[in-house]
């Protein structure tokens, strides 16, 4: 039976655009309320103001995720305005498509901030209220980058390898506490973060957003004595993934 997502709320970073739109868009739907965190503050209470307008309770919350300080901050005005948090999803990244020797170390330190520090420091800030509560998920966005390489992202692969690893050791760590951790390794996505990046890329060849946000929505309503650690959507022609 599936348990309900009615009334759970979710913290979703990067949740104005892309692959956290939909997020944020499924969980609405499902009964959540939602916590748009984003770098971009205006970007964030415009997707709050979609969501609200569509009957979701939701909130806008700007944050820099590499800012461990923002990061508490924001958190804390969650916790402040809807009680808790019951719902971390960790899906804000950035990536700098160049070869190596182009790569600055400001740009490296950067890309690992976002995605693989800041998804440490926000679980590390919630997980002890979900400890505490015997309840609670960590929704970790990884990427077929985590499983496999191509050229000029060496940054963006380091950041995804070691997000997966943190996310199975987090599962060990919190498992025993009834927080569930999951690691989702997404295939592109026609989201804004390869389509802006990338404009001759054929659209065909990625899957819509909104299919990786509904198998989240679906594994967050798992039996509470089941736990899903891992799991790979991908679109039919992926390119990134055998």
């Amino acid at each position: 039976m599936q348990q309900p997502l009615n009334g759970s709320v979710a913290f979703v970073t990067g949740g104005a655009q892309g692959l956290g739109e939909a997020i944020c868009r499924s969980l609405g739907e499902a009964g959540a309320r939602i916590v748009v965190a984003d770098l971009q503050a205006e970007r964030a209470e415009a997707m709050a103001e979609k969501l609200r307008h569509e009957g979701v309770e939701a909130v806008a919350v700007a944050v820099d995720v590499t800012d461990a300080g923002q990061a508490d901050a924001a958190l804390r005005r969650a916790a402040e305005r809807f009680g808790r948090v019951d719902i971390l999803v960790n899906n804000a990244a950035v990536d700098r498509t160049v070869p190596i020797e182009e790569l600055t170390p400001e740009q490296w330190n950067r890309i690992i901030a976002t995605n693989l520090t800041g998804p440490f420091v926000l679980s590390r800030l919630a997980l002890p209220a979900m400890k505490q509560r015997r309840s609670g998920h960590i929704v970790n966005i990884v990427s077929t980058a985590s499983k496999r390489a191509w050229a000029n992202a060496s940054a963006y692969h380091a950041s995804k390898w070691g997000l997966l690893g943190f996310s199975h050791a987090l599962h060990v760590e919190a498992r025993p506490f009834g927080v569930k951790v999951l690691a989702v390794v997404s295939g592109g996505m026609r989201t804004p973060f390869l389509l802006d990046r990338f404009p001759d890329l054929d659209p065909g060849l990625l899957q819509d957003p909104r299919n990786v946000a509904d198998t989240i929505r679906c594994l967050l309503q798992l039996p509470a004595e089941t736990v899903v650690p891992e799991v790979m959507v991908i679109p039919m022609r992926e390119t990134s993934w055998p």
